[in-house]
């Protein structure tokens, strides 16, 4: 399965959490505090949710498909196991 370089910057003022979601059980959570930029891999197909925490508990504030988040400058990331 191809695996796309992705890139997402946390622009907020508080933590937030990404997951992503996609094919063939693939599933990644991370942490990404304000203003740091997580570099990940994933599947064409996946899809990536921005979660936070409210008053009422967890809410989901964006949602993208990976495509949109792949990066379009040559940046080495690390590469996954």
């Amino acid at each position: 399965m191809d695996q796309l370089q992705c890139g997402y910057q946390n622009r907020s003022d508080r933590m937030v959490i990404l997951r992503c979601i996609g094919p063939d059980q693939f599933f990644m959570e991370r942490v990404v505090f304000p203003v740091e930029i997580l570099g990940f891999e994933a599947p064409a197909a996946s899809e990536v949710q921005i979660w936070s925490h409210s008053l009422g508990g967890p809410e989901l504030i964006e949602r993208f498909q990976a495509e949109q988040l792949t990066t379009s400058l040559e940046v080495e990331w690390p590469q996954s196991a």
